[in-house]
């Protein structure tokens, strides 16, 4: 059967026969911006001896005892475009065991599913019904913070058709076209509205047997979109240490559907997670990050189960050093098979990756 979760979740996965899966040739390997970076590799005061792989095998060998959670990256950046209903849908339909998103703060205090803190031209437009008068991305004179998701209500942010591909290049098989369930829906949307789709998702008869049960119990890896350096991207008053209303709706949210069991909240903003902890210490904590020092206990020690490193920062020693600390190793963002295979091989409990039906494709069918 497909993978389910890391060692910590399986308990939760129960998946019937494999699903046929694309093998596709994927679209890159570090890809998004939130990938881009200049920063040293991290540093995690062991000795690094690097694993190097060159070859992509034709089943990854994932290393015995453990069942390897795939995480869907914005949904299936690489088949949908990124943090749509439609790019869910994809994920789901291929067996991920998590659904990974990101956060944002509205104008009206909804939490919003998307990566940017503005609506941007390179991934949306308006949407053909959209009233004269919207800020239009497509206008170069339509002024910045008249696009910030956070002046924008979820009322206005339906008026965007975010069905554009940022980078053909390294995602040359997305689509836009409709999906079963979710149709031509490329709008922004609630975290509210993404929860409420993945139930009815869980209850169509569009979808099989076995696609239903993933979705019934399928994980949310949800990112907190906060910046240290740039707090009016929430702009809701953060102190740095009390949850602030972005993480108090978002939990609102989360325990009004008893979905405490199903939920990492995740963000390379570890004040945002630790204010987490202190509001539901039963919330699983997920510490991005990419580059610079990194203690592992230390982010054990205030909360987090899971690290989340870049996976070109991730060696052999880090990872041994992480799972010494009691924390899980879940790096991002991984596209390309053999970087996937070294990966697996070396030991961690998951991969957040664009294009799930690679991951999935080349896993064993009985893991």
């Amino acid at each position: 059967m497909p993978p389910a979760v890391s060692r910590r979740w399986a308990r939760w996965l129960s998946f019937g026969a494999a699903l046929a899966v694309v093998g596709a040739a994927c679209g890159g390997g570090t890809t998004g911006e939130e990938e881009t970076t200049t920063s040293p590799p991290a540093t995690v005061l062991v000795s690094t001896t690097a694993f190097v792989s060159t070859t992509a095998p034709d089943a990854f060998a994932a290393p015995d005892d453990a069942a390897l959670d795939v995480q869907g990256h914005r949904g299936a950046r690489g088949l949908r475009p990124e943090n749509t209903l439609p790019a869910f849908e994809t994920a789901l339909d291929l067996g991920v065991s998590t659904l990974e998103f990101d956060l944002h703060l509205a104008a009206d205090g909804d939490v919003v599913v998307w990566h940017d803190p503005v609506i941007d031209s390179d991934k949306c437009g308006l949407a053909p019904d959209a009233p004269n008068g919207t800020p239009d991305p497509d206008d170069p004179l339509t002024p910045d913070d008249e696009l910030m998701i956070r002046s924008l209500d979820p009322t206005q942010l339906a008026l965007y058709r975010c069905d554009r591909n940022p980078d053909p290049g390294r995602f040359p098989d997305q689509s836009a076209d409709p999906t079963a369930l979710a149709g031509d829906d490329y709008s922004v949307v609630t975290l509210e509205e993404l929860l409420d789709f993945v139930a009815r998702y869980a209850e169509s008869d569009l979808k099989t047997g076995d696609q239903r049960t993933t979705a019934s119990v399928v994980r949310f890896n949800m990112e907190t979109k906060r910046k240290p350096d740039q707090p009016e991207t929430i702009d809701d008053g953060f102190d740095g240490t009390h949850a602030g209303p972005f993480e108090a709706r978002v939990l609102e949210l989360i325990t009004a559907r008893g979905l405490e069991d199903r939920v990492v909240i995740q963000s390379f903003d570890h004040r945002s997670l630790w204010a987490v902890h202190t509001e539901d210490p039963t919330i699983a904590l997920a510490a991005l990050t990419r580059g610079g020092s990194v203690d592992l206990e230390d982010i054990a020690a205030r909360g987090a189960s899971i690290w989340s490193p870049d996976h070109e920062d991730l060696t052999g020693s880090s990872l041994e050093a992480a799972h010494r600390a009691g924390l899980e190793v879940i790096p991002w963002t991984v596209n390309e098979p053999d970087v996937m295979d070294r990966l697996v091989s070396l030991g961690v409990d998951g991969l957040i990756t664009d294009r799930p039906d690679v991951l999935l494709d080349g896993l064993p069918s009985d893991r």
